[in-house]
């Protein structure tokens, strides 16, 4: 069951001149889905974009690394630590739609208990597919910024409500990688051609696009509901 919550902040803000003392009060409204807060972008689908990252408690915050179809962090990520293959890419034994790549299952969209979105979150988060962020990508507008001096993409939809991405970078074998300059957000969906890549979102300050890589890099989840 999907519990919905809606709560609004006051605050005071008191403005001083030399002839006058105001007080100007707004509103600040935040939305929770399942205990988690959401912001909804006005996109086509319907779809609602987490306000922060798994593993983060704020939208400048990092959050976690997980390697595809995987649900914990861990120190090191390479194919040789990779749950769903046995060392290398054409070992895959699990979510393989090409023999080349290892026994076939024809699964091209991760399962909920390997949803690291899902099992972290519970309820109905999960992570986007494809489809969901070329749907972020098309119908969005995208600044490069920073938030509370963290680098990374304010996203604005159709009725002008934004979330951010920071630019967390990834995690390949032990190495950290571009953090602060480029963001990869994993999708929940496989690349059918080639079943060790799965899609992903990726950002630097000058483009933002969509693409594939291997499965076993540590990269960030920005969950959604609906």
């Amino acid at each position: 069951m999907k519990t919905i919550l809606k709560y609004f902040l006051f605050v005071m803000v008191l403005v001083v001149s030399s002839c006058d003392e105001r007080i100007i009060e707004f509103e600040i409204r935040k939305t929770y889905i399942d205990g988690y807060e959401y912001v909804d972008l006005g996109l086509p689908s319907g779809i609602k974009w987490a306000a922060y990252n798994v593993g983060a408690t704020k939208p400048e915050e990092y959050g976690g690394y997980y390697a595809g179809g995987e649900t914990e962090e861990k120190t090191d990520y390479s194919l040789e630590t990779y749950k769903w293959c046995n060392g290398s890419d054409d070992t895959m034994t699990k979510y393989c739609a090409d023999s080349s790549c290892g026994t076939v299952d024809n699964k091209t969209v991760l399962d909920p208990e390997d949803d690291v979105a899902h099992v972290k979150w519970g309820g109905a988060w999960r992570m986007p597919t494809k489809a969901e962020q070329r749907e972020l990508l098309n119908k969005c507008s995208w600044e490069w910024t920073t938030l509370n001096g963290v680098y990374g993409y304010r996203v604005t939809g159709p009725n002008g409500n934004s979330i951010f991405l920071p630019a967390a970078g990834y995690r390949s074998e032990r190495w950290e990688v571009n953090m602060g300059h480029d963001g990869y957000y994993w999708s929940g969906s496989l690349y059918s051609s080639y079943s060790s890549l799965a899609y992903y979102l990726c950002f630097y300050s000058g483009n933002q696009y969509w693409n594939n890589n291997t499965r076993n890099r540590g990269q960030s989840v920005r969950p959604v509901c609906k």
